[in-house]
């Protein structure tokens, strides 16, 4: 009996050999249905990654642009200051945006290379061209000197990044928008991603801003250059070498013992030298010695936060070079009913310096407490500056310290010194009703605070902070450090900037200061001649100016932000009378 004939099953077993051919209607109508699914998944797959591309390289353009911007705030705030320096950043920035943006095609057109191949190249060479226009700062001026430096280094970056931008956004797929959302869409978002990132990233390059090499100015911004490398690769790339050269062996900022012996290589030459440097939260801070004339200062910026003689020997304190720092130390000096002494008293000390004004206070004997917010600054000012060890120190922001003890410290001190200064500007938040509000609840009743407001007279400004103060502690005598100008030299400079003391009782006593005493001086020739203010300032000087403005609110700054910009400009010509440019520029 011949074997059945075996019929195949029908199903998966059949997958590997050949197909069936349809056999009805219905058949070839569901196996077309079959392969049109299969096409239709194959394509949307195909497109989202087309698409997905997209969006990470235009994502990754927005973010280096955003970023860089940033850092190139940073690094022209040694040399200008940081209010100088954002005056006229965001024009350069918008510029460059628009500029790109509107001209992807003509810069396609009119390149030899692909615009993205640029990004490495232009990147890379920004710190060196930053390093040879910062020696030209002084011929540029605070007024146009950040533009200017930021015309020939960022902004022809952010061009060529918008463009290249603009050339991936092209193949951005809104065919699935309303017509009229599909044009502005892809411009719209490009600049709301920047701004997010902008303002999101700042906050991280403050925060671990001088952990690292790589976290410094300089250092990010060849990280930044790295990264574009990465994203345009190339062989234009070798180009690049000349700029890596010369950030790695002759840039001075760089923050690396290679780069601080060349700078100081320079600095001797003029009998200036470094002595340490770090950038911080607040700033670019460093140390240096002058040996001509024998003194030390700290740098913040393009600010001076103190310094001290030298050449004179430390007894029990410094011999500080500015008259303002002894003259906070009067605070001891104002009569008041049941006074306590100085083994008893409780002062605090808000913003350091490099610690004259506490250092005194410690020195007679006063419980205090340092309330500064740059880990920098302190540090330095107790290794360079014998900042003595015995008080409390505060390493905080002074507004959030102050809400979050203010109850537990009612009543507590005996002395408050309020000096905070950095930037060409003080702390707006920090001189507002609000702020001094704080201190006065924390003073005892028969307390006295020292108010230090650096200042110019043909601003207003000056005036509102002395409403503000007033308005909280209306017992005040007002004081400048130095004698007042002629009217010949203000209207020559225009400008009368100047450290303005105000001493202040909180039950509302008359302001007097007893006589000094042999004790009081700390041994100190600076003291002796400065320590009782004797430059009284009639309200009259400045009141006029900002009779109308009221006070200062913590939500109405922006009544000294506005003038902001004169006030730093003017501190930062006061500032190139007091230090060499080149010492500036050198940092």
């Amino acid at each position: 009996m011949p074997p059945r004939k075996q019929t195949p099953k029908k199903g998966p077993a059949q997958a590997g050999g050949p197909k069936k051919p349809p056999e009805t209607k219905e058949d070839f109508e569901e196996e077309l249905k079959i392969l049109a699914g299969q096409a239709k998944e194959e394509t949307f797959s195909n497109w989202a990654a087309q698409q997905g591309i997209v969006y990470v390289k235009a994502a990754a353009l927005i973010a280096l642009m955003a970023v860089y911007a940033n850092v190139s705030l940073l690094t022209l705030s040694p040399v200008y200051g940081q209010i100088a320096a954002t005056r006229l950043h965001q024009r350069v920035v918008w510029t460059a945006l628009f500029i790109g943006w509107g001209g992807n095609l003509a810069l396609r057109r009119a390149l030899p290379v692909k615009t993205v191949a640029l990004l490495p190249l232009v990147a890379a060479y920004i710190p060196m061209v930053q390093f040879f226009l910062f020696q030209m700062s002084e011929t540029f001026g605070a007024k146009l000197g950040p533009a200017i430096t930021e015309v020939f280094t960022l902004f022809p970056l952010v061009t060529l990044s918008t463009a290249c931008l603009a050339d991936v956004l092209e193949d951005l797929d809104l065919s699935k928008l309303p017509k009229s959302v599909v044009g502005p869409a892809p411009g719209l978002g490009s600049y709301a991603f920047f701004k997010l990132i902008e303002g999101q990233s700042m906050h991280q390059l403050i925060s671990q801003i001088g952990k690292s090499v790589l976290k410094t100015r300089i250092g990010l911004e060849l990280v930044l250059a790295s990264a574009y490398s990465v994203l345009a690769r190339s062989k234009l790339l070798v180009w690049a070498v000349p700029a890596l050269l010369h950030a790695a062996f002759y840039n001075t900022h760089l923050t690396t013992p290679m780069a601080t012996n060349s700078l100081n290589s320079t600095l001797h030459a003029s009998a200036w030298s470094l002595v340490d440097r770090q950038e911080s939260t607040t700033g670019y801070i460093s140390v240096l010695d002058n040996h001509k004339d024998g003194f030390r200062v700290m740098r913040c910026d393009h600010s001076l936060l103190g310094g001290e003689w030298t050449k004179f020997p430390r007894k029990i304190v410094a011999e500080p070079i500015y008259s303002v720092f002894t003259q906070l130390e009067a605070v001891r000096l104002v009569e008041i009913p049941n006074k306590a002494s100085d083994n008893e008293a409780k002062a605090l000390n808000i913003g350091l310096g490099i610690g004259t004004t506490p250092s005194a206070l410690i020195a007679h004997g006063i419980d205090t407490t340092i309330v500064e917010i740059d880990p920098v600054v302190y540090d330095f000012a107790t290794k360079y500056f014998g900042l003595p060890s015995n008080h409390t120190a505060v390493i905080q922001d002074a507004i959030s310290w102050s809400q979050s003890n203010k109850d537990e410290l009612q009543g507590h001190y005996d002395y408050i010194v309020h000096d905070v200064f950095t930037g060409g500007a003080e702390p707006i938040p920090l001189f507002t009703e609000e702020f001094l509000a704080g201190l006065k609840h924390m003073l005892k009743p028969n307390g006295v605070i020292a108010i230090n407001y650096a200042g110019d007279f043909t601003l207003p400004p000056l005036g509102i902070v002395m409403n503000t103060i007033k308005e909280v502690f209306p017992k005040c005598r007002i004081f400048r450090e130095g004698e007042p100008p002629s009217a010949e030299t203000i209207e020559e400079t225009g400008r009368d900037f100047d450290n303005v003391i105000v001493f202040c009782t909180k039950a509302g006593d008359k302001v007097i200061f007893r006589e000094p005493t042999e004790a009081d001086f700390l041994d100190s020739l600076a003291r002796r001649a400065y320590l009782l203010p004797k430059h009284e300032v009639d309200e009259s000087a400045f009141l006029a100016s900002a009779a109308n403005a009221g006070i200062l609110r913590a939500n109405e700054t922006e009544k000294l932000e506005k003038w902001h910009d004169q006030s730093a400009l003017g501190h930062w010509a006061v500032m190139r009378t007091v230090i060499p440019s080149h010492i500036w520029e050198n940092w």
